[in-house]
């Protein structure tokens, strides 16, 4: 079960960020698919620290491409992605005490926080990047 699709609009026009965001998608649709099957799987637990690992990483990758170009808002989207690595440590620290938290919340907060980042913050800089 698919919970995010790779969109056009996702793409910031740099192929290595870009190669990420499918790959960091693709690891939130198979933990989705996990959850949905047996939300207290040691395989959630694995799931959401690769995320976190991944994520880590390319928002580094993101943050040198936007102080290489220059770009304009670069603190404000590193505020961001500070502030999402927060959010993803809260939905790490909610299924470490409780696993069987209810699969329909735990996707949905990873939807929210990943799409929302999308939509905002690398939609500009797709923008300014283009």
């Amino acid at each position: 079960m698919t919970l995010l699709q790779w969109r056009d609009t996702f793409s910031v026009g740099v192929p290595e960020v870009d190669h990420e965001h499918q790959k960091l998608i693709a690891l939130i649709n198979s933990l989705h698919t996990t959850l949905v099957a047996d939300r207290s799987s040691p395989a959630v637990e694995e799931f959401l620290g690769e995320i976190n690992s991944n994520i880590a990483a390319h928002f580094a990758l993101e943050e040198k491409v936007m102080r290489d170009r220059r770009y304009d808002k670069l603190d404000a989207h590193k505020a961001n992605h500070e502030k999402l690595l927060d959010d993803l440590r809260d939905i790490m620290d909610a299924y470490d005490m409780d696993p069987n938290l209810d699969e329909a919340i735990l996707s949905e907060r990873l939807e929210n926080w990943f799409a929302s980042h999308f939509r905002t913050h690398d939609a500009r800089l797709h923008k300014r990047l283009s």
